[in-house]
């Protein structure tokens, strides 16, 4: 299937730059432990059209090209590629038509964000990375069922008043967000990683809260002095 004729060429040229990018983000995954055999994907939404590049359903993470990433409208149609696009490009899809800052989806099953997930209990803002990265607590989105939009309605309810750009949908797993696909994963990676300590932090005791307003300062300093400008 192939409607890429009736668009641009600079568009053309995006989506076969977004192939790459999107192909070679999925191998962060892998790198990072988020995800295992097929299940997880990313998705990357471009500047010029409505339309997103994602992770090919059920092939597995050795094996993909940038030739196999699907290229679907903001419904979630099939624009263009050989396979079946994730079953969570509805999902993807959703959240890109109603949250127009976001340009990259992630959705794994990673380890201990997953039981956080299953447990439906938010992570609490107990370490300064979390103040950094998500401005507070990472929250919980309610259970939805896998195939329409119903999951990614969820993560735009969850998400919408709040600065996190992660969720941890109710007995499922984490989805994050992002002005980019890398910026996803990176979201994806490090939720996983306070999910982590966190959890290991319990082991020990009961986890220290950081007071809001100290959540606050080092969230404005990570966004706005942190790294290179």
């Amino acid at each position: 299937m192939n409607e890429l004729a009736a668009y641009s060429a600079e568009t053309q040229a995006e989506i076969a730059e977004a192939r790459a990018e999107v192909c070679a983000l999925h191998s962060e995954l892998t790198r990072w432990n988020l995800v295992v055999w097929t299940a997880g994907n990313v998705s990357q939404r471009l500047h010029t059209a409505d339309l997103m590049v994602i992770k090919p359903s059920g092939v597995r993470y050795d094996k993909l090209t940038p030739e196999d990433m699907v290229v679907c409208d903001l419904d979630g149609n099939l624009i263009d590629g050989e396979h079946s696009p994730s079953s969570d490009t509805a999902a993807h899809a959703y959240v890109y038509r109603h949250m127009a800052e976001v340009y990259g989806v992630v959705h794994t099953h990673s380890t201990y964000a997953t039981a956080w997930a299953a447990r439906g209990e938010e992570i609490p803002c107990v370490l300064t990375m979390m103040g950094d990265e998500f401005g507070g607590p990472v929250p919980v989105g309610p259970f939805a069922i896998i195939g329409d939009d119903s999951i990614g309605r969820g993560i735009v309810e969850t998400l919408r008043g709040s600065r996190s750009p992660a969720v941890l949908m109710q007995n499922h797993g984490p989805f994050t967000i992002g002005k980019s696909g890398e910026d996803a994963v990176k979201a994806a990676a490090m939720v996983e990683e306070v999910a982590h300590t966190v959890h290991v932090a319990r082991q020990l005791g009961e986890p220290l809260p950081i007071a809001q307003d100290l959540i606050d300062r080092l969230y404005d300093r990570y966004t706005n002095v942190y790294g290179q400008h």
